[in-house]
């Protein structure tokens, strides 16, 4: 039986996380030429990402609040306006510390909006295309690993990190223009009450759920946020290396999160979250016998197909757990990739300013391992609680 066309829209919303996820990974993309430009450290520049994972976290519940009785149409748009202006504003900082500023600003957007898009497909397609539909407009951060991040890798190493931030300013603006075309009009789920924002926060199985997403990202975060800085030190990357190993990473990606997109409804949110995390892990466990580019290359390839694909299998579970709670769940499902992002890149900071980079891989490994528990235990607990009602 032929599956039926997913809305138009969808596009819309697939390319807005497109550059949602560019902007946020331009950063450890262009980390050698922000680190040389502003006179830093690879670890002190680095910080950018545990900063604007620190405001993506807490502002992206605290926004989904702000902004539950908003035309989706005029948020998600205005929301990427706002992108742009932060990416066009930045290039005209001259110090870490003001563009540090500029960009805590600018992630504003990237809390609201990938929160809010998944949260929108459940009022443009039916409840039997759910999941489906989640993880497609999901396959734009996949996208953005495999055309945005090397391209903006190979602009910022070739032109400069200036150059790139521009570029994702103009693509914001086209993407807003996208979504303003696309979107119709009256897109409003239903804000959560305080009522029910405390059963999201009380459910041990959503919240368990959010803590696998924080976990997931803790470990990849250690190494991928300082993958420029790492692979030129252990295999002499430059930048246009650098840029081919981001764009083969980002091609896993996108065949992962296609795999999981055409199975997800058939085989269950859970267990894929469970294949894609022990994907990235299994990577992270052979990261040390990686001694030249194209090692690596090869290693890096189970982590690439789980790694956009278990963010997606983790957003279409929530949506699947509790369709009415999604707005909160989601939201906080995203608070949660972002405390992963700045735990990871604190930590692997830290392990980089200390001469570690041998322990990167590891710490990241135990984080995943401690994900795939969590994970399984929140499954059976599930199991059970739906036996108990039946």
């Amino acid at each position: 039986m032929k599956r039926a066309a997913l809305p138009a829209s969808l596009w819309a919303l697939l390319a807005g996380n497109f550059v949602i996820g560019t902007g946020i990974m331009v950063v450890p993309g262009t980390l050698n030429e922000l680190s040389n430009s502003l006179q830093v450290s690879a670890a002190t520049a680095g910080q950018l990402i545990t900063a604007g994972a620190v405001v993506v976290c807490f502002g992206a519940p605290l926004l989904a609040a702000l902004v539950a009785g908003w035309d989706r149409r005029l948020l998600l748009a205005c929301t990427m306006l706002w992108y742009a202006a932060g990416h066009f504003l930045a290039t005209l900082m001259p110090t870490f510390g003001a563009l540090l500023a500029v960009r805590m600003l600018t992630v504003i957007s990237p809390a609201i909006f990938t929160a809010q898009a998944a949260a929108c497909v459940g009022l443009l397609v039916p409840p039997d295309q759910r999941g489906r539909a989640v993880t497609f407009v999901f396959l734009g951060w996949s996208m953005a690993s495999v055309l945005g991040l090397p391209m903006g890798a190979l602009i910022g190493g070739h032109f400069g990190w200036r150059t790139a931030f521009a570029a994702l300013g103009v693509l914001s603006l086209l993407s807003a223009a996208w979504i303003w075309h696309q979107l119709p009009r009256g897109i409003r789920p239903p804000a959560l009450t305080r009522a029910a924002w405390g059963q999201v926060l009380k459910s041990p199985l959503l919240m368990g759920v959010v803590a696998v997403t924080a976990l997931q990202g803790s470990g990849q975060f250690v190494l991928m946020s300082y993958f420029a800085p790492v692979l030129r030190e252990t295999v002499g990357a430059d930048a246009t290396a650098l840029g081919l190993v981001w764009g083969w990473f980002g091609i896993c990606g996108l065949v992962g999160n296609m795999l999981v997109s055409r199975v997800i409804d058939r085989v269950g949110a859970p267990r894929m979250v469970l294949v894609t995390t022990a994907l990235i892990a299994l990577s992270l466990l052979l990261w040390p016998l990686g001694v030249t580019l194209a090692g690596l290359a090869l290693i890096l390839v189970p982590w690439g197909l789980g790694c956009f694909a278990a963010n997606s299998a983790q957003q279409a579970r929530l949506v699947s757990m509790a369709p009415g709670l999604a707005p909160g769940s989601v939201a906080l499902n995203s608070s949660g990739i972002y405390v992963g992002q700045a735990v990871g890149a604190a930590a692997g900071g830290w392990l980089l300013a200390n001469n570690a980079i041998a322990w990167m891989s590891w710490a990241g490994f135990a984080m995943l391992v401690c994900a795939l528990l969590l994970s399984l235990a929140v499954d059976r607990a599930q199991t059970r609680a739906a036996a108990f009602s039946a």
